[in-house]
């Protein structure tokens, strides 16, 4: 079928690049908050059914200028050991050489290379690096919310979906041609700084 939100199981590294000290304090800067944060993947089963998991440990860093539609980044590290299918049998060989080979690549990441937020819509683009390969990737997120928590904090959240190749990060092992691409979930909620 279609998305693997495997791609998910790729860990993102944020990286801030601002030219002037006066637009980096324009910016609000958010740590992800790893418990309400995760990366998920779907894939087809051998064309009969769709096989659904995620990532539990995802760490990073966005910021923005809420005045402006761009200026601003986001980085995202996914430990890809812990990608959890729900079968532990199945996340053993997923993370397996066959597939993430997390001995070698402990983490997937992606980086942002250009942000642009109106109504509500986000257009992502930058380097998505996964089982060793950097790719460019570009996708479309939604802000689902933002506002103060009972804690005393403010928190922003966005969700979006990117689809890759499996063959394109090197993780070709034979699932049949229903499962050559998969569909990478990313929710991110993030604490104001």
């Amino acid at each position: 079928m279609r998305k693997i939100n495997i791609v998910a199981t790729t860990a993102f590294a944020c990286v801030l690049a601002l030219g002037t000290s006066s637009a980096w304090a324009d910016l609000e800067k958010y740590k992800i908050d790893p418990g309400h944060s995760f990366v998920t993947f779907t894939i087809p089963h051998l064309g009969y059914s769709l096989l659904q998991g995620r990532f539990n440990t995802v760490n990073g860093q966005f910021s923005l200028d809420p005045a402006k539609a761009e200026g601003g980044s986001i980085g995202i590290t996914v430990e890809t050991s812990s990608v959890d299918s729900n079968h532990a049998e199945r996340d053993k060989h997923l993370k397996g050489k066959d597939f993430l080979d997390v001995e070698k690549f402990p983490k997937a990441e992606f980086t942002s290379k250009r942000i642009v937020e109106k109504d509500g819509k986000v257009q992502v683009s930058g380097d998505l690096t996964l089982h060793g390969v950097t790719k460019p990737v570009a996708f479309e997120a939604k802000l689902v919310g933002t506002g103060p928590d009972p804690w005393g904090g403010f928190r922003r959240g966005y969700a979006g979906t990117l689809r890759i190749k499996r063959a394109d990060f090197g993780i070709s092992y034979n699932l049949g041609p229903a499962a050559e691409e998969l569909d990478l979930g990313l929710f991110i909620e993030g604490i104001k700084q």
